[in-house]
């Protein structure tokens, strides 16, 4: 089937079953070519593969807009359980089997201070600027938790994003840096917006100050010790059983299956999976991976490897799709005009630029005092490169915003949750183009 008939089928009411797997068809045919012409701009200082993706997604999304006289984009609609279960999970692991462990707890100390401490700056800078900004601009009756969230949302940055704008082998400390500090900025921000939940302004004292900080060293502690753990079972199962006598097989499936299984149990117990699934691709790689047979190891480290790429290139090329999702644009247009559109995604740019450059500077001023080598030091310019390389805002706040924020805030905050998703989705070329201006 071609991609007339996918398009045909987007157009019309056809069978679920039908419509499915020219859903499905498409995004596969799309990715392939992803992947082609990925590969001849593979020298291409001004584009990478997410680019392609993205821009790609674009494309498909305004000729099925145009086919169908403006009812439809895409042909897939967006699923957090898709996006949180399936695709982001391959990712994170391979990113934490794949570190340069050494690069990565050198740096951990300035790595938990970005993460944490850095993460509370942008949250209180970025709602305290919607507070008094975006207050003025009249888009509805927005209480004082709707801007809370925006700032728990906004703060979070995108570790998925972050592994497509630094190379681990061209620049390894900033890699640790920026990807080290996305991971811990996810248990706070999930922290931050689990208690913004829960948020009752006119009772605020210290104790639940000290509860909220409580909540996020739990967090953080047990999600990385279910990760060790699981980890270092494999290693251990593995090593006493010796799959490697009997099957490669076994040993690859074992790992797999082990490291997802650490993922979904932090998910059920309302840890951060991302952390969790990440300490164990680090710990795999240094305990369970030696334990295998060689064959074993080249497996595991393309198998994942190809997995992350094909969850990446699939969620960037449906990012640019959904970008153009003329249902969306039109529930927003039915609130705000245009000119109220731009001024709030202007702002709300603004503010992410700002809360960023309030923690970055800072923070690696204190680093550096710290640092008893020039060596470990954070140079001005790699301070620039690293508030940068964190300002994307992709898939994953996207997701949180689809998730959670018209469930928390009631259905007024419908319209003003989905204008925020696309604040995130054009933070996306400008981020990578931005990088390269820089190096």
């Amino acid at each position: 089937m071609g991609l007339g008939a996918a398009m045909a089928l987007a157009l019309g009411d056809p069978p679920a079953d039908y419509a499915s797997i020219a859903a499905v068809g498409l995004f596969v045919a799309l990715m392939c070519v992803c992947i082609v012409v990925g590969h001849l701009l593979e020298e291409n200082r001004w584009m990478n593969e997410s680019i392609t993706a993205l821009f790609i997604g674009l494309g498909t999304g305004a000729v099925i807009l145009f086919a169908s006289s403006g009812k439809h984009s895409r042909v897939l609609v967006f699923s957090e359980d898709l996006f949180f279960i399936y695709l982001l999970p391959p990712i994170i692991f391979n990113a934490g089997f794949q570190v340069k462990k050494k690069q990565f707890f050198r740096n951990f100390i300035t790595i938990t201070l970005f993460g944490a401490v850095g993460t509370l700056i942008s949250f209180t800078v970025i709602s305290l600027g919607a507070l008094g900004l975006i207050s003025r601009l009249n888009i509805g009756a927005l209480e004082l938790g709707d801007y809370l969230a925006l700032g728990a949302i906004f703060s979070a940055t995108d570790s998925v994003c972050t592994l497509q704008v630094l190379s681990q082998d061209e620049t390894p400390f900033l890699y640790s840096l920026v990807f080290g500090e996305g991971v811990v900025n996810d248990a706070t921000s999930v922290v931050l917006f689990n208690a913004i939940q829960n948020f009752d302004p006119g009772n605020i004292s210290s104790a639940k100050l000290l509860n909220f900080i409580g909540s996020f060293l739990y967090l953080f502690g047990s999600s990385t010790i279910l990760g060790v753990a699981s980890g270092l079972l494999s290693a251990y199962t593995i090593k006493k059983l010796y799959f490697g006598r009997h099957s490669t097989d076994r040993e690859v499936s074992i790992m797999m299956l082990m490291a997802y299984l650490s993922y979904m149990l932090a998910e059920l117990l309302d840890l951060s999976g991302i952390l969790t699934v990440f300490f164990c691709g680090i710990v795999m790689s240094h305990y369970t991976w030696h334990n295998v047979t060689e064959s074993s190891r080249v497996t595991t480290k393309h198998a994942f490897a190809t997995l992350s790429f094909i969850s990446e290139t699939f969620l960037f090329l449906y990012v640019g799709m959904d970008a153009l999702d003329i249902e969306k644009w039109k529930i927003v247009g039915q609130t705000y005009s245009p000119v109220k559109s731009i001024a709030l995604s202007s702002t709300i740019l603004a503010l992410v630029l700002v809360s960023r450059a309030a923690f970055v500077f800072p923070l690696s001023f204190v680093s550096n005092l710290t640092k008893k080598t020039p060596n470990g030091k954070i140079s001005f310019r790699q301070q620039v490169i690293v508030w940068w390389a964190g300002l994307m805002r992709g898939a994953v706040s996207i997701a949180l915003a689809y998730n959670k924020v018209n469930l928390v805030f009631g259905l007024s905050g419908l319209s003003f949750g989905l204008e925020l998703c696309y604040c995130f989705c054009f933070l996306y070329p400008f981020q990578n183009i931005g990088y390269f201006l820089l190096s």
